[in-house]
């Protein structure tokens, strides 16, 4: 509890130098944290996250459309078992000229939360191979990368703060994974890089 606590305060940041704090507090979170991902026997030298650099061109404005509702089944390989997700919605956007949609998934296992997985043409060279996330609500990670606006089917998303998922970083954690059908075209240079370094 108290480091969802401390990763969803990161995501309340504000101002100018938000993105830069942002990075500056994970990697405090990862490498003192008990809960942190990072291996124990890797956190003494641990130093720090790797990120593209802040790109403004990755904070997009999106369309969002409904979804069908229909249920994604995801083996996650771990104790968490079989995953169930409702597609939720559809954004829809462009990068580097390219039109692009993802798809944003609820999760009932976890009280209804959207949640965002993807991969791009980095995944496996640049970035983590089995994709990232760009925000999970219930996990309190949407808070820079997802503004919503009350009334309109438009949403604003930045790529800056896509993350790698828990399992990224150790084996012994289990992760749902970017379905097919969020694999983007294009190469999203912005974000968290591989690890470790």
């Amino acid at each position: 509890m108290d480091w969802r606590r401390r990763v969803g305060d990161l995501y309340r940041l504000r101002g100018p130098g938000a993105l830069e704090e942002f990075r500056r507090g994970r990697d405090r979170l990862f490498r003192e944290h008990p809960q942190s991902p990072i291996p124990q026997d890797e956190r003494e030298t641990f130093g720090g996250l790797r990120y593209f650099s802040p790109d403004p061109a990755y904070r997009l404005r999106c369309r969002l459309e409904p979804s069908d509702g229909s249920q994604l089944v995801v083996d996650t390989g771990g104790d968490d078992g079989v995953i169930r997700y409702r597609r939720a919605g559809q954004l829809r956007f462009q990068v580097q000229g390219r039109d692009c949609r993802l798809t944003v998934f609820s999760i009932a296992a976890y009280a209804g939360g959207l949640f965002l997985p993807f991969a791009d043409t980095t995944s496996g060279q640049e970035t983590y191979g089995a994709g990232r996330y760009l925000f999970d609500t219930v996990k309190n990670t949407d808070g820079l990368a997802l503004e919503l606006e009350a009334g309109s089917n438009e949403v604003t998303i930045d790529f800056n703060y896509a993350y790698n998922p828990s399992c990224a970083y150790s084996p012994l954690w289990a992760c749902p994974l970017a379905p097919p059908e969020n694999r983007l075209p294009v190469a999203v240079r912005a974000g968290e890089l591989t690890y470790p370094t």
